[in-house]
């Protein structure tokens, strides 16, 4: 029997984040209330049934979330358990057994071990720091043959931050349509832009395109658990079909609470919000690393995230093992990206926390007494 690959940064916030003082590990921002969210829609879901909803997401939801493309249909939406599920039946779906998928790295490792452990194999395709963490269009060319099935991008990036630019989109849609490859876009952090201008999106752009997203980053609601994915008809059903296996769907009294945050008059509310505290955060930790020294960063362009390198001589996963431990303090280390010296930090944490947070990482990386 083939051995299982473990997801490890999921391993290890599953395993510690509700177990330290500070959980400096999330990708997103601090999460709203259920009385704030209530506030800001002007509704009262007391009286919602808590019941099993439509399994696909409920006919309001779905218009909601197809609102947020240019060239997405209510039938070509299927409301799952978070971008995660999205992401999984999205993969067993497109992929078996000796298929070819092309994954632009570092990225968040989900859809990398899904195919690894349904024995795909895959071809990596490198961001590069010195570019912004962009790919170079010639690597993609040179990359993607025939055989790749599937070409797996997360944008805007994760842990990068980094948001594709042009060249790098055509590059990627033109391989695409050259070897009839799917185009798999986890799109997550879409509307949690430090610059308040929205990614477009992957789906439109060529015939094979399944667009994932949910609530969890750029809305702040991560424990409402829905997320989506966005193509076309067809490929719908199959994807809602598979579903049956996992989750089923939604119930009602989160889908009646992911609707009423996808509204149109609401969502731009949550997503200034989430702006304005990944500003803040952002400010915070730079002014932190200037002053510390030893670090090298490009400042994200989405996202609560921003993946920095440091120059201390101690592995990442040894020092993530070290904040765990002595300061109680959980960050997601470069290791759990398949790469070197860096630190994934937290940007969406509320101001003192966050403070705190830097204040022990320091402690750690100056060896100074606990």
């Amino acid at each position: 029997m083939k051995k299982f690959i473990e997801f490890a940064m999921e391993r290890w916030q599953s395993t510690y984040e509700n177990r330290v003082e500070i959980n400096f590990s999330e990708s997103g921002v601090d999460p709203l209330t259920l009385s704030e969210l209530s506030e800001l829609a002007e509704t009262d879901v007391s009286n919602t049934p808590i019941g099993y909803g439509q399994s696909n997401g409920s006919d309001v939801l779905r218009a909601n979330i197809a609102d947020l493309y240019d060239d997405a249909a209510e039938n070509g939406i299927v409301v799952c358990n978070g971008s995660a599920e999205a992401n999984f039946l999205a993969i067993w779906e497109l992929i078996g057994p000796g298929d070819e998928i092309a994954i632009l790295v570092p990225t968040y490792m989900q859809t990398y071990g899904l195919a690894e452990n349904l024995g795909a194999r895959v071809v990596e395709i490198p961001l590069h720091e010195e570019l912004g963490w962009q790919p170079d269009p010639a690597q993609i060319r040179a990359l993607l043959t025939e055989q790749t099935r599937v070409i797996v991008v997360t944008n805007p990036g994760n842990p990068t931050g980094a948001i594709l630019n042009d060249e790098a989109r055509v590059a990627i849609i033109d391989a695409a349509s050259h070897s009839g490859a799917w185009i798999l876009a986890d799109e997550v952090y879409t509307g949690a832009e430090l610059s308040g201008i929205e990614t477009p999106s992957f789906l439109g752009t060529h015939e094979r395109v399944i667009a994932t997203g949910s609530l969890s980053k750029a809305y702040g609601l991560p424990g409402l658990r829905v997320g989506w994915a966005a193509t076309d008809a067809t490929t719908a059903s199959r994807i809602w079909a598979r579903s049956d296996y996992t989750t089923i769907g939604p119930g009602d009294l989160t889908d009646r609470l992911a609707a009423l945050a996808l509204d149109p008059a609401v969502r731009p509310q949550l997503k200034n919000r989430t702006r304005q505290i990944i500003r803040a955060g952002l400010h915070t930790l730079t002014d932190w690393m200037r002053e510390q020294g030893g670090f090298h960063w490009t400042d994200p362009a989405a996202g609560a995230i921003c993946f920095a390198r440091y120059d201390a001589d101690i592995p990442s996963d040894v020092l993530a093992e070290r904040l765990r431990t002595e300061q109680s303090v959980l960050i997601v280390p470069g290791a759990h990206f398949n790469m070197g010296p860096y630190i994934r930090f937290a940007l969406g944490l509320p101001q003192p926390h966050m403070q705190e947070a830097l204040k022990r990482i320091g402690r750690v990386l100056n060896t100074e007494p606990i």
